[in-house]
């Protein structure tokens, strides 16, 4: 028996070698099995006795081996019960990878009489393996800008599985920006690619997390899922907003030069360059430039100079805010000056006029500031003072003429007791004059030139003139009004 078992590797060997390499002496018809991957030790694959057509007992007279390529041994033969079983589990990935049908060659050797039957064996696969993405985790940066429709290739997941139960599909997460699209290539892997709905906007949404989940053809289905982080870039479509459209100040003109009067602020949605804001006068004037500094960064608003209330009270300021894109947004700055109490009165355009009167009901004079307002009233003026000079000397010579008859009566009748004199055009009362030599009546007149009121009032108290004089000022008086005005008769 020791000799014999010693003997049987050799035999093996040899029969092995006209397998294999001289094909075999008899044969019969092949057959091929089947199993599942995964497979138990001890599985049964099939009763050679029954597909043999052989007797209880006969594999073992005729010495009866099962032979397969390689140096694993995957079979064991039960002389007698004839059943062929697994002597391992069975890795169909493991033994044929991604080749389909994976088939395990063997044969049965009978020795006396010799005699081989080729066989194979089909291992089925099974979903024992989900699909597997290289990546967890996708990182993606796509612009704001790209339009609905585009696509963006993604990494793949692989499943060593074969036939319904490789990858099959691939699905993403519900989400309204984003959907999911499953390609083949040539040689049946499939990959994602995702295609956008939308338009992204950075500003509402810089980020969005999405789940990427790949399914087999198992029943049930495995599955391997991967996280796609993706990063909104930004673009420059917002132009920085002022808090405020309009900035009221008000400032004291003394104020100390380097005061700040007020800091705009202005902000922009974008990101980075595109959203840092700088500040500077939006088409200044040479006086707003002297008078005024504005800080490009804070936004901080200074006084060159010291204010003056007497010579600027306001100031209007446009401000603009730009971004690094090139966009920019406006706002108006009103600064108002507040007086304050630094200028001392100084006397200056003045003339003081003094009147001495004596027994003048009313004297008042005119204020001399007028009169270059009042050129027409200066022209009446001149009239009527020329009136006036004309009534003035008529009424002098009347007196001289009363007083020359008053002595020439008087000499007359001192002398002669008598003395004639005509009295033409003069009333006899107005002779009438008094032992002390004076007129009966006293005359007294006043003139009074107002300034401001546009009038010159002349006022005679008590006069006494001859009618045509009286109707040489009525007519002038009808045909100004304002020298009616200007005459008062008491």
């Amino acid at each position: 028996m020791e000799s014999r078992g010693k003997r049987f590797p050799r035999q093996r060997q040899v029969l092995l070698l006209f397998v294999f390499l001289g094909g075999s002496l008899a044969g019969s018809e092949s057959r091929r099995y089947y199993v599942d991957e995964e497979k138990e030790k001890g599985f049964l694959i099939a009763n050679l006795l029954k597909d043999l057509g052989l007797k209880v007992g006969e594999l073992t007279e005729r010495g009866a081996q099962v032979v397969s390529k390689g140096n694993k041994q995957y079979f064991q033969l039960n002389h007698e019960t004839g059943d062929l079983i697994l002597n391992e589990k069975l890795d169909r990935e493991e033994l044929c990878g991604p080749t389909e049908p994976c088939i395990l060659h063997f044969q049965i050797i009978l020795q006396d009489p010799l005699q081989f039957v080729k066989n194979e064996l089909q291992v089925m696969d099974v979903n024992d393996h989900p699909p597997v993405f290289f990546e967890n985790e996708m990182q993606l940066k796509i612009l704001e800008s790209t339009p609905p429709g585009t696509i963006i290739p993604l990494g793949n997941a692989e499943d060593v599985d074969v036939g319904r139960n490789s990858l099959q599909n691939y699905t993403l997460a519900p989400n309204s920006y984003f959907h999911i699209v499953t390609r083949s290539r040539r040689d049946g892997r499939k990959y994602p690619e995702l295609v956008l709905d939308k338009a992204l906007d950075r500003e509402q949404q810089p980020e969005l997390s999405l789940t990427l989940t790949a399914l087999d053809g198992g029943s049930p289905p495995r599955s391997g899922t991967a996280q796609i982080n993706i990063l909104v870039l930004d673009i420059n479509d917002n132009a920085p907003e002022f808090e405020q459209t309009l900035y009221e100040v008000q400032i004291l003109e003394n104020s100390p030069i380097n005061s700040v009067i007020v800091t705009v602020s202005a902000s922009d949605l974008d990101a980075g360059t595109f959203g840092t804001v700088s500040y500077a006068f939006f088409h200044p004037s040479e006086e707003i430039l002297k008078t005024f500094h504005l800080n490009p960064i804070t936004g901080a608003m200074h006084l060159v100079k010291y204010l003056n209330f007497e010579e600027i009270n306001s100031y209007e300021i446009d401000i603009e805010a730009k971004d690094g894109g090139g966009l920019s947004g406006k706002s108006t700055v009103i600064v108002q000056v507040v007086d304050v109490n630094d200028n001392p009165p100084e006397l200056s355009f003045v003339t003081l006029h003094v009147l001495l009167v004596d027994g003048f009901s009313q004297p008042y004079l005119a204020l001399p500031e007028a009169a270059p307002a009042q050129a027409q009233a200066d022209s009446l003026t001149v009239y009527l003072v020329i009136a006036l000079a004309a009534v003035s000397s008529l009424f002098l010579l009347c007196v001289l003429l009363f007083v020359a008859a008053r002595l020439c009566r008087r000499a007359s009748a001192a002398s002669l007791g008598v003395c004639s004199v005509p009295e033409g055009p003069f009333p006899g009362h107005l002779l009438d004059v008094s032992g002390t030599g004076t007129l009966s009546h006293s005359y007294q007149y006043e003139v009074c030139l107002r300034g401001g009121t546009g009038t010159s009032d002349f006022k005679f108290l008590k006069p006494i003139i001859p009618s045509f004089l009286a109707e040489g000022v009525e007519r002038v008086s009808e045909a100004n009004p304002s020298v009616r005005n200007s005459f008062e008769f008491n």
